[in-house]
């Protein structure tokens, strides 16, 4: 073989590999065959069936722009319940959003964040977020997918950037390769941060209550007579705001609570509208039981104070809804038995199943 085909051979296996060559003619000469360059493997995501419960209404959440999988669902967990979302490294969503307070947190009235800072406001629970067309009690943000932006760069909550934030996600030992597996590459994109959070979030639907076997005729769904007679107080006194299965109507009300102590404006804040000065979001009454404390900057820390404040403590204010009025009078006329069956009632909202469930714990 003449010298300068063999340090072409030796220059082809450097560059392609293994290469196979063949003679052609008297001079000896070769002609590389470029070898088959096996096809790469094509990224599968495992989907993710979501179900709606039977008695609930349709999900406002459009999951066409976020299709879920098994594999983002669990990236989204993994973050939900790491530190590192926090400028400090020391509070993860899951440090509010207890789960066996139904993803509440009880231990204060107001929210707890980095470095010891008090919030405004007491946390909502989380739950059935599918069906919500607003979130926090000023429905100031109306998007799953933007929601925990919110905390992550309130500097009393978690006090982080994006930017820094995925920057360190970016350099960090596991969730490259958590990336890889729910998108098919590694690239940790805001967007694909977000999603994954929502995806978790979509997974957390509490429908499995002793009431919501009750009203699906189901094993187990057996309502005491005082739960029964709280039903029908419920819908009489409650239910114009707290409507339907998700046992809120999703609107911003004012309930009367005294001002003193509190010059929250609630709603305003968002729509800088006078009209919705001390408005705040219905919040869903399903397993309230577990998530006390109560009312938008925790004052109520029973059920019985709550009903307390419905039947003699509504301030007659200008502000105040007009369903917590009654013969002209602010208020909901209540007794003290039927404050008891009502509270029952409440009761059979508990999902012991949710609060329990290991698919929504840290694993």
């Amino acid at each position: 073989m003449h010298r300068w085909n063999l340090i072409g051979l030796i220059v082809s296996a450097g560059l392609f590999g293994a290469v196979v060559s063949c003679q052609s003619g008297e001079s000896g000469g070769t002609e590389p065959i470029v070898p088959v360059v096996p096809k790469p493997v094509e990224y599968k995501a495992t989907p993710y069936v979501w179900q709606k419960p039977a008695n609930f209404p349709d999900p406002i959440y459009n999951f066409a722009k976020n299709p879920m999988t098994v594999e983002g669902v669990e990236l989204g967990r993994v973050l939900f319940y790491d530190d590192a979302l926090s400028a400090n490294g020391t509070i993860s969503c899951a440090f509010c959003h207890q789960q066996g307070s139904a993803f509440a947190h009880t231990d204060h009235a107001l929210s707890h964040g980095i470095n010891d800072k008090i919030g405004t406001r007491n946390n909502l629970s989380l739950q059935n977020l599918a069906f919500y067309n607003a979130f926090f009690w000023d429905g100031g943000v109306s998007d799953l997918d933007l929601v925990p932006i919110a905390p992550i760069e309130n500097p009393v909550e978690m006090g982080h950037n994006m930017s820094a934030l995925l920057a360190n996600l970016r350099k960090s030992t596991k969730y490259p390769a958590l990336f890889q597996t729910a998108y098919g590459t590694d690239s940790i994109t805001t967007e694909r941060f977000l999603k994954s959070l929502s995806q978790f979030m979509l997974t957390m639907v509490s429908a499995n209550s002793r009431y919501d076997k009750y009203v699906r005729k189901e094993a187990g769904g057996e309502l005491l007579p005082d739960e029964l007679a709280g039903q029908t107080l419920f819908k009489q006194k409650c239910a114009t705001c707290h409507a339907g299965e998700l046992f809120t109507d999703q609107t911003f009300r004012n309930n009367g609570l005294s001002r003193a102590l509190n010059q929250d404006q609630g709603r305003a804040l968002v729509t800088l509208r006078p009209e919705d000065r001390y408005r705040f979001k219905v919040p869903s009454l399903r397993n309230v039981d577990r998530s006390p404390p109560y009312m938008h900057d925790g004052r109520f820390l029973t059920l019985e104070q709550v009903l307390n404040h419905y039947a003699t403590g509504v301030q007659d204010v200008p502000e105040l809804d007009p369903a917590l009025r009654t013969d002209g009078k602010p208020g909901i006329p209540l007794t003290d038995t039927e404050k008891k069956q009502i509270i029952a009632f409440l009761r059979t909202l508990t999902d012991f199943d949710y609060v329990s469930d290991r698919r929504f714990g840290p694993n």
